[in-house]
């Protein structure tokens, strides 16, 4: 699986591995970031659970409760939202490296205040905070994965971050019911696991000074030393020579492009691709992804189940989700992107068609009700949990690994921020609707699933690009836009298939000589 890859158009990269364990290692670390991310967003629901919690910020007693419920949820996205706007100029202008730690310290700093929150508005303000933070690493993490990782198993390094996301998932699920336990007077049922949300990143932050810079930033930034001797580190010598090469011919021929945001939506090529990067975010987000993580163990009480049986269907349901992740590793780079991301919409939105079937069937007329029908019952969980294998092993870490491949170095932190933000757009406006949605339309509302995603599905199957393989700085050609490139490069004074950089070709000198010794 790691070793071998096909040639790609130009048959110049190397055939054999194209990665150093120190790559992986360097991934796997940086994974923390996505382990933060994922603790962080899913400890609100336990949170909000706990009998301590809620007496504490007298939710359960206060009038406008609910609505203080909803706003703590609303505000955690539009942090997000206004905190991923950043990502791009704090990457591009100060290295992906600091926009991370960046990204890292406000999740420490909103993590250690909501855990000490005295009063319900300082809880609120500092979910606002939360979310900005979370939202920022979980941009920022996959920009540099993206950078740092060879074409041939691109796809099966940055599915790490994914696969962070869930392990940060299953250990909130696991800590908020095991501290679901202690006794209803003890505030530590709350503030012990809101707490612990900052160890990941702490410990990310600790091990930055270590981690490498993007070397394609670094070449951006006209260090070339620092770029060569990186990219050394990361790749087998053959591949780094031939990246090298690549990645210098393509940045300086990008310097001499357009970069801003309002590029970004007026350039033809560019706005191809900042619309198949909403084009996929919407689509995966219509999947319902965070509506079924969020309101699980309100769909099954829907089904009847009691407070416990809910809980350990949720955990059961996260460490599924874990387990198929890690599953994904064997898939991501074995299929077309498009093909892999339309087979994942399709298995949700049927998943949830059956769904809604048995629910409507077993758990909502009132002869269900009053003699309920066990089998039914547990075949509408085993949808649930067929759902969930089919959102991991497609979509879950296909998604970061596409929204990376779309975009050219000099754009792709604003690509990446395009479809981060508009997946803090779907969750607000999923995240609201679905409380009143349950209510009144009951099982219809996963009907608003299943028909967008069977229409997405078949688009993504048909006129989304697959960016399997194809290096980074060859992205170009699928947009169509090499052309353009070609004139940039001869601006800037690079012939297209050379370099005139003396300092480059004593590079590719240097790394012959090492292989052949």
């Amino acid at each position: 699986m790691f070793v071998k890859r096909k040639r790609d158009a130009d048959g110049q990269h190397f055939e054999g591995r194209q990665f150093r364990p120190y790559n992986v290692l360097m991934v796997a670390l940086m994974s923390l970031g996505s382990v933060g991310y994922g603790y962080n967003a899913s400890i609100i629901a336990t949170t909000l659970a706990q009998p301590s919690f809620n007496t504490y910020f007298e939710l359960d007693t206060r009038p406008n409760g609910t609505q203080l419920i909803a706003t703590m949820n609303g505000l955690y996205q539009a942090g997000g939202f206004l905190g991923v706007l950043t990502i791009s100029w704090l990457a591009d202008r100060w290295g992906r490296r600091f926009a991370i730690g960046v990204s890292a310290f406000i999740c420490m700093i909103s993590g250690a205040l909501l855990a000490g929150s005295v009063h319900v508005g300082m809880f609120i303000a500092m979910r606002f905070l939360s979310g900005a933070g979370a939202f920022m690493i979980v941009a920022a993490v996959p920009i540099w994965m993206n950078e740092v990782v060879p074409p041939s198993v691109r796809g099966i390094l940055v599915d790490c971050h994914s696969v962070g996301l869930l392990f940060g998932y299953a250990l909130a699920t696991w800590l908020g019911y095991a501290f679901y336990h202690l006794p209803e007077t003890n505030n530590g049922a709350w503030r012990a696991p809101l707490a612990f949300q900052c160890l990941p990143v702490f410990l990310l932050l600790l091990g930055l000074r270590w981690m490498p810079e993007s070397p394609r930033w670094l070449m951006l930034k006209d260090r070339f030393e620092e770029a060569d001797q990186t990219l050394r580190k990361l790749h087998a010598p053959q591949e780094a020579a031939i990246e090298l090469r690549q990645i210098q011919q393509s940045i300086q021929a990008d310097k001499h492009l357009e970069t801003s945001w309002w590029a970004m939506f007026t350039k033809r090529s560019y706005l191809k691709r900042s619309l198949l990067a909403i084009a996929t975010t919407f689509s995966i987000q219509t999947s319902g992804i965070l509506v079924i993580n969020n309101y699980g163990p309100r769909l099954y009480s829907t089904l009847g189940f009691d407070t416990n049986r809910q809980f350990l269907y949720q955990i059961g349901w996260i460490t599924l989700a874990f387990g198929t992740g890690i599953l994904s590793f064997f898939v991501i780079d074995r299929f077309p992107r498009n093909k892999l991301l339309a087979t994942g919409v399709a298995g949700c939105a049927l998943s949830l068609l059956v769904e809604a079937v048995l629910v409507a069937l077993y758990a909502t007329t009132p002869s269900a009700i009053a003699n309920p029908n066990q089998s039914g019952l547990q075949a509408a969980v085993a949808s649930m949990y067929i759902y969930v294998c089919f959102y991991e092993l497609c979509l879950g870490g296909v998604q970061f690994a596409y929204l990376g491949e779309l975009f050219p170095t000099h754009i792709r932190a604003k690509g990446m921020v395009i479809g981060i933000a508009n997946i803090c757009v779907m969750n607000i406006m999923w995240l609201q609707a679905a409380p009143t949605a349950f209510d009144t339309i009951g099982w219809r509302f996963f009907l608003c699933f299943v028909i967008p995603g069977i229409i997405s599905a078949t688009l993504m199957w048909i006129f989304f690009p697959d960016t399997l393989g194809v290096p980074l700085e060859e992205i170009a050609r699928i947009f169509g836009d090499h052309q353009e490139l070609t004139e940039a490069e001869k601006d800037s004074g690079l012939p297209a298939a050379e370099t005139n950089s003396n300092d480059l070709e004593k590079s590719l000198s240097h790394h012959v000589e090492n292989t052949k010794a």
